[in-house]
């Protein structure tokens, strides 16, 4: 259950202010269907998720744990770096108009946007790190539904209250001590590592 927790919280608070809840702001606020939307970023988010911890599983298997311990260790410092910058929409881009129905548009885009994002990238480290796919995935997924799903049900209504910049700043430290964490060799996870062979 620790990774199921572990990683719902770091990719939760990850997300808060992410382009892909900018997007579920933008695709609620434009098409006003917000269970579409949802189940748009539900099925993109698992399917997102599951290849990167897919990846990450993968490396867990390649890696000695020392090497996987500061190869995740570090890669969680630069992750709590990068969440200090604040991601933009590009707001002069008009929206696709739903050819194939909203829900693939959702789909699509979020799958799409989230290739290469810290979320995606964390998860892929969360998978290495404890070796435990499906709690990795489901901890993940249910973090980014707690964070885009007020998005897209109250929109754009609170969207100015939040401050930002101290949700990124909190973000960050989790990234952060986890990183520290596993440098110093605490928490569950890496020492089980095999190593390739």
């Amino acid at each position: 259950m620790h990774p199921f927790l572990v990683s719902l919280v770091t990719v939760g608070l990850g997300e808060i202010g992410d382009k892909t809840q900018l997007l579920a702001l933008l695709l609620a606020v434009r098409y006003r269907r917000p269970y579409i939307i949802l189940a748009g970023i539900l099925a993109a988010t698992v399917s997102n998720h599951l290849l990167a911890a897919l990846a990450g599983a993968w490396l867990r298997s390649l890696l000695t744990p020392g090497v996987l311990r500061w190869g995740v260790g570090l890669s969680l410092l630069a992750v709590a770096a990068w969440t200090l910058k604040p991601d933009q929409v590009e707001e002069d881009e008009e929206e696709p108009q739903p050819r194939y129905g909203l829900f693939w548009l959702t789909l699509v885009s979020f799958f799409v946007a989230e290739i290469g994002d810290k979320t995606q990238i964390a998860t892929a480290l969360l998978a290495a790190r404890y070796g435990q796919l499906l709690l990795v995935v489901a901890g993940t997924t249910v973090g980014m539904m707690l964070v885009n799903a007020p998005s897209v049900l109250i929109g754009h209504r609170l969207g100015d209250r939040v401050p930002m910049l101290w949700v990124r700043r909190a973000a960050a430290a989790v990234f952060a001590i986890q990183g520290l964490l596993v440098l110093l060799g605490y928490g569950p996870g890496l020492g089980a590592a095999p190593g390739p062979g």
